[in-house]
């Protein structure tokens, strides 16, 4: 299920779902830890009226719309029930400078007599992501509000109506021992004021209304975040003491000068996709963590289909989506982000697979051996991209403070990783697990990443004054680019190689045609934008992945199965790999081409611009995670070369 609404401060992070109602809950990390994450610990909100009671999630009886209005990152969900004749419109955010979620409730009576309607809001924790049954939960009379806590995490759940607290509560189990949770004491549209439970608890408050004919009312409703009860109930006192509106106001007002930067661009772009520029410049900002880590998807709902999410920075994906906030000179992200990755490099000068937001190893199926070979179990690409985008960051500003802070501790230890990892039967990098974390073996794209970071960290080295470096990572560079127009083209197939290894001292070519290839090549310069292979194999991709009646989309490779709607198509379509070909008719003048690619993405994403990591071929549904921060930085990426293109 995808997530119409993020909310993020970098600290405490939001994912509500196609129902309004909170379904995914980090703190103290961005995607980490997930203190809600599935469909028992979906925060439910309820309407009681004249004995019939209906909760946002029960199926077809509400209506919804989403959006970002108001140019920052501040959900708007209207929610209608017609039977019922109420109208729930919320202004979600995460408070920027306050871990607390809070959720201005506007109450709108569609009704020509004047009713009691009881609001109920039910809040379920797996506190810690543990699935141990040693939460506990307290009403507290002296803070009028309702305490979760375990260990070292802690929740106050509170909210008003007309300066007054909830009138009724429910602390009860869910999940264990026959219970559903305490939102079913809600059925008669009273709750039993139980105050205490320790276990799997959960909570639901109640809060009574009174509104006229055809008028409304307001209620606030907040959940406040600590490492401890004080911590929690001091932002809990600070929301009351300066109310939500002056929160709001403060919050929309980080926004506006964040988005500083993005909104002098967006000015330059078709109109049409400036609002979608915005909201996807605030989804990648709610996914990078204070810390460093830019987390792929919080999106949890994976996890119903897999073993695991996307909740990790994979370093190549992290690099990738601040390249285009680079372009537009943000510095404290990117920075961060570096200082993420230095903590991480492994002692041999490689970073590993992925990370965890708190610095640690991210869960891993690549391992040390493959058929013989012992080698690390990494992508050598993500050194490569993060040392690359590195030095894009450092030509942006040539501060010499990145490179006394960077040089010596991250770009000389990966440099020299990438220029001594080299097979010596073919000159070409070795194999490692390619950019999709599938295949074992020396890739066209690896090799276009390596090569462009080699000659990036040459001009680094000679800006730090290391000549000796600087002239051993240019020669290795000169020496790949030998060899990948030696090995990597496949002119049969008029293609590139989707890679090589060596068994045995022999040569063994992988020909299947994978867009990763192509875009590597075009886009880190292994071969230059006009030659004869890069032109050749981008027009054997196109007749390759060929749609019926000219529909736009691309798949990853032949016959990808990951996630696969179906066994009649190739591979389903993702975002990413058609605006990487949107980015290749950009650079060759082809802006109608490009256009509509844009146009396309624009589409497929949600009317909050959530674009999905897939899209199924057949049904045009959004597959896998929604939204997935790489798909939202290509997305910038190819706005921003509307504009160097429009320019040239």
């Amino acid at each position: 299920m995808a997530r119409p609404i993020v909310l993020s401060n970098g600290e405490l992070h939001v994912g509500l779902n196609n129902y309004g109602l909170v379904h995914d809950l980090y703190y103290p990390y961005v995607g980490l830890e997930n203190h809600s994450s599935g469909l028992s610990t979906r925060h439910r909100v309820g309407v009681w009226i004249n004995g019939t009671l209906s909760w946002l999630d029960d199926e077809g009886a509400w209506t919804f719309r989403f959006r970002y209005p108001h140019k920052a990152l501040i959900g708007h969900t209207i929610a209608k029930n017609e039977a019922l004749g109420i109208l729930l419109e919320f202004d979600d955010f995460v408070d920027s400078q306050m871990s607390a979620f809070i959720r201005n409730i506007h109450v709108v009576n569609l009704r020509e007599e004047e009713r009691e309607v009881r609001v109920f809001t039910h809040q379920a924790f797996v506190i810690g992501d543990s699935r141990s049954n040693t939460d506990t939960a307290q009403y507290l009379p002296d803070s009028e509000a309702i305490l979760h806590y375990r260990g070292r995490r802690a929740m106050i759940v509170s909210g008003l109506h007309n300066d007054k607290p909830f009138d009724q509560h429910s602390i009860g189990l869910f999940g264990i021992e026959g219970k559903e949770g305490t939102y079913r004491d809600a059925d008669d549209g009273e709750l039993s004021n139980g105050n205490g439970e320790h276990g799997r608890v959960d909570s639901t408050l109640r809060f009574k209304l009174t509104i006229k004919p055809l008028s409304s009312e307001r209620l606030q409703y907040w959940i406040a975040f600590g490492t401890s009860p004080r911590e929690a109930l001091y932002i809990d006192k600070q929301i009351r003491n300066h109310g939500v509106s002056s929160r709001l106001h403060q919050t929309a007002e980080y926004w506006k000068k964040w988005l500083e930067p993005a909104q002098a661009v967006s000015d330059k772009l078709d109109p049409s996709h400036r609002e979608s520029f915005l909201h996807s410049m605030m989804i990648i900002k709610s996914h990078i963590d204070k810390r460093g880590a830019v987390i792929a998807s919080t999106d949890s709902s994976m996890l119903r289909y897999s073993r695991d999410d996307y909740e990790y920075c994979w370093p190549r994906d992290g690099a990738l989506v601040l390249w285009p906030l680079i372009r537009m000179g943000y510095t404290d992200e990117p920075h961060r982000f570096f200082e993420f990755c230095r903590k991480g490099l492994h002692t041999s000068g490689y970073l590993m697979h992925k990370y965890r937001a708190d610095g640690g190893l991210g869960a891993s199926w690549h391992t040390y051996l493959h058929d013989g070979i012992t080698a690390p179990p990494i992508q050598e690409d993500e050194t490569a991209i993060v040392l690359f985008v590195f030095a894009q960051f450092y030509e942006t500003h040539h501060d010499a403070k990145l490179l006394h802070e960077f040089y010596e501790s991250m770009v000389k230890p990966m440099a020299s990783f990438l220029a001594e990892h080299i097979d010596d039967t073919t000159g070409l990098p070795k194999p490692s697990y390619d950019l999709w974390e599938e295949t074992f073996l020396t890739t066209t794209y690896t090799t276009s990443v390596v090569h462009a970071a080699l000659l990036a960290a040459a001009e680094l080295a000679e800006d730090a004054g290391d000549d000796e470096s600087a002239v051993k990572w240019r020669s290795v560079a000169d020496d790949i680019l030998v060899a990948a127009h030696k090995y990597l083209f496949n002119t049969e197939r008029q293609s590139f190689y989707k890679g090589i290894i060596v068994k045995n001292g022999e040569v063994e070519y992988n020909d299947t045609i994978d867009a990763s290839s192509i875009y590597g090549a075009f886009m880190f310069g292994l071969f230059s934008t006009d030659s004869d292979e890069l032109n050749a194999a981008m027009k054997t991709f196109v007749e390759r992945f060929k749609n019926p009646d000219n529909k736009i989309g691309f798949p990853r490779y032949e016959n990808d199965n990951y996630h696969r709607a179906d066994d009649s198509i190739t591979g389903n379509w993702w975002p990413i790999i058609t605006m990487w070909y949107a980015q290749f008719c950009l650079e060759h003048g082809d802006s109608d081409t490009a256009m509509s690619i844009i146009n396309w993405v624009k589409d497929v994403s949600t009317s909050t611009g959530m674009i999905p990591e897939q899209v199924n071929p057949l049904t045009g549904e959004r597959v896998s995670p929604s939204p997935l921060t790489w798909s939202q930085a290509e997305y910038v990426s190819t706005l921003l070369d509307t504009i160097t293109e429009h320019k040239s």
